[in-house]
């Protein structure tokens, strides 16, 4: 699958672009805040309906403009998909493919499968559990559609258990039989995550071990476990034994909303003993494994988007990623980086097609 033409407007820093691209590697090189990272974000927001960084869409809006459009042509064997949004302030957001508007933007989710890889992807590491299981969600939620259901339905109930017991602090009468009734609301949709969870990572981790070693030939050795409080236990008996306890915190301390991934480094956790190129290491090996489960279970190569990539890499492992990207193992793959002469010399080890693109205050100009 490739992305033969994209078409920005208004869009963050860039007014206006028209970007034909090479069906193998397309670089953007300028200065920081040039507006490189805008254009890997457009392509992502193609492929899932939003902004890989600004929670409001309407924060990606030119500044003193009143709406952003964004139009791509993907293609993959004979067929051709159009796929186009645009966001006016104070208004919904309009996704259509081929001219077709979508009634859920759900339903567009894994149709044009993409993997981004960003600096920002060490939060990962650093931050809370929640984001690491909006991770493990987000990829899910590609191949599995169920999920995604699954996943509002629990979060609903969930919402709707921890309001009740909020007001039941509140007036001191717990209304355990109600309590009960969203308990079992939750069970199903909770047995099916965890069970997608566990079977995801099960394939996942073999996968990312062998991206981690390559890149780091073998000198560290990592995992990535799934922290979950539904192992050995019934839902409805870690409901039940949690009860008082959720009286007393007046919200539900336990579920998968509570699952955690524990990653760790020869035996110890990467947020705490990991140095910067061992921690980016880290997360470029998950989005590598990604990009290969992702291509195992859709039968085609994602389109891979590297943001700043090298940055905070010693020379080794910048020459291991390098060799993967310029040795044909993706597809069409998209890499910005501030330093041209480095970009230059990825091309002079390969023969693969590619495309350099100038960045320069939101303007994207294609080297002759």
């Amino acid at each position: 699958m490739h992305l033969n033409h994209l078409a920005i407007s208004q869009f963050k820093n860039c007014t206006e672009a028209s970007l034909e691209f090479s069906g193998n590697i397309n670089c953007f090189v300028g200065r920081n805040g040039a507006g490189k990272t805008n254009i890997l974000d457009a392509i992502y927001y193609l492929a899932f309906c939003k902004s890989y960084f600004n929670l409001s869409d309407t924060q990606n809006i030119q500044h003193d403009t009143d709406f952003f459009a964004l139009n791509g042509t993907f293609s993959r064997d004979d067929r051709t998909d159009l796929v186009q949004c645009h966001q006016r302030r104070n208004a919904p957001k309009r996704f259509s493919l081929n001219k077709k508007e979508y009634d859920r933007l759900a339903d567009h989710i894994g149709l044009f499968p993409l993997v981004m890889v960003s600096p920002y992807d060490r939060d990962l590491i650093n931050d809370g559990s929640e984001l690491r299981r909006k991770y493990i969600d987000g990829v899910i939620a590609q191949f599995d559609h169920h999920y995604l259901d699954n996943l509002l339905t629990y979060n609903k109930a969930l919402a709707q258990r921890n309001a009740l017991l909020k007001k039941s602090a509140e007036t001191g009468f717990f209304d355990r039989p109600v309590l009960q009734l969203y308990d079992a609301m939750m069970e199903q949709p909770a047995q099916h995550i965890h069970k997608a969870r566990v079977d995801f990572l099960k394939a996942f981790k073999p996968v990312f071990q062998h991206f981690y070693s390559w890149i780091s030939e073998g000198r560290e050795k990592v995992e990535i476990n799934y922290e979950t409080t539904m192992s050995d236990i019934s839902f409805q008996s870690m409901m039940e034994n949690n009860f008082e306890r959720d009286k007393a915190l007046r919200y539900t301390s336990a579920g998968i909303h509570k699952d955690d991934l524990s990653l760790l480094i020869d035996g110890y956790p990467v947020k705490k003993f990991g140095s910067q190129g061992q921690q980016k290491s880290f997360v470029v090996a998950m989005k590598l494994a990604q990009f290969e489960y992702t291509h195992h279970i859709k039968k085609l190569k994602p389109i891979m988007l590297f943001d700043d990539i090298f940055d905070k890499l010693d020379a080794t492992r910048v020459k291991k990623i390098v060799e993967l990207v310029g040795n044909d193992s993706f597809g069409q793959v998209f890499i910005t980086d501030t330093q041209p002469e480095r970009i230059e010399a990825i091309f002079t080890q390969t023969s693969l097609d590619h495309r350099i693109f100038d960045v320069t205050e939101g303007i994207v100009n294609q080297r002759l």
